[in-house]
């Protein structure tokens, strides 16, 4: 009986000690829905996870919600990596809610455009992916191809104009662009809320993405400032909507890969963001949703190349500061939601 004692304690000990060899760890990483969350499963969260013998467990978080997620759990965060699109990042690594990565722990560092690793030395993560804001007009019925933010006010696009809410990322840069064309600033934001309220007779509000979408489908837009990779989505839809680059620039929207302070698996962590800087994957993301790479050995096909803004020419993008936009934000869309009240 002792002996079978023995044996059976021996057999428990070994399996555990096997089942901890075996263990998987596990990292909880957001992500933003719909194509985009199914295509980082697909092409990194997926293989990262075989390779790795690890588990990514994915969230559906989006950026402002994440950031404030963040600073709820600050003193027990719950994620490993998190993702934004509307420079959170900046205001997250100031706070002390990510931990900093440094250029060598990243083998694509090196590869990647400067304007992507300049966050680093601030305690932000890099920049995996740019999108930029332009306009996007519909080929068939529109009178003429756009070629600058000034004709959001030609007459002759009649009252087939689409805008976008500020509440949505892309809305609020789209008007920042404006308000700097007509000779604003991030400190005097007058002048482009006087040229948006000359269109507000000819326009339509909407809020979210897929809504500019319905616009042109069902009620005939013709011209509409948003993103280049969203003009994609559209034409996919089965609408003749083609992407702009206006000539005065563009303003870009930076997706941050960033690592959460105070979290046990920091090495894994870092290395499925540094995966995700990989060309191969930033190719994949530019074929499939007209994403543009950051990192400069990307190869894309001709066709993708000419649907979004890529190699020297993404160093051409504008960035407003997103510490002055986020401390801005709040007062901006108050301004907007009383001057589309009237």
């Amino acid at each position: 009986m002792r002996l079978c004692t023995f044996v059976a304690t021996l057999i428990a000990s070994t399996a555990a000690l096997n089942s901890g060899a075996l263990a998987q760890e596990t990292l909880v990483v957001n992500s933003w829905g719909g194509t985009y969350e199914k295509l980082q499963k697909q092409l990194i969260f997926e293989p990262f996870e075989k390779a790795n013998n690890v588990k990514i467990q994915v969230v559906t978080v989006y950026s402002a919600d994440m950031l404030a997620q963040l600073r709820a759990q600050k003193n027990a965060p719950q994620y490993d990596i998190v993702q934004f699109s509307g420079g959170q990042e900046v205001v997250a690594a100031k706070e002390g809610l990510l931990a900093p990565i440094k250029a060598d722990e990243l083998s694509n560092a090196a590869n990647l455009y400067p304007f992507a690793t300049q966050g680093l030395a601030r305690g932000e993560g890099p920049v995996s992916l740019v999108t930029a804001i332009g306009l996007l007009y519909n080929e068939k019925t529109a009178p003429a191809a756009p070629s600058s933010w000034k004709d959001l006010w030609d007459q002759k696009y009649e009252d087939h104009l689409v805008l976008t809410d500020l509440s949505n990322s892309y809305g609020l840069l789209g008007m920042l662009m404006m308000n700097q064309v007509w000779g604003g600033s991030l400190d005097m934001t007058q002048p482009g809320l006087a040229k948006v309220g000359e269109l507000l007779d000819r326009s339509v509000i909407i809020t979210s993405s897929p809504e500019v979408q319905q616009n042109f489908a069902q009620n005939d837009a013709w011209l509409a400032p948003f993103s280049q990779d969203y003009a994609y989505v559209i034409r996919q839809s089965g609408q003749p909507v083609k992407f702009v680059a206006p000539q005065e620039g563009m303003p870009a929207v930076f997706f941050t890969s960033n690592l959460v302070a105070n979290r046990p698996n920091s090495a894994l962590a870092k290395k499925l963001i540094d995966y995700s800087l990989s060309p191969e994957v930033q190719a994949a993301f530019a074929k499939e949703m007209r994403y543009s790479p950051t990192n400069t050995k990307t190869v894309l096909d001709a066709e993708v190349a000419a649907e979004v803004v890529h190699g020297e020419a993404v160093n051409s993008l504008v960035r407003f500061d997103p510490a002055t936009v986020d401390g801005m934000r709040n007062k901006l869309v108050e301004d907007w939601k009383k001057l589309i009240a009237h």
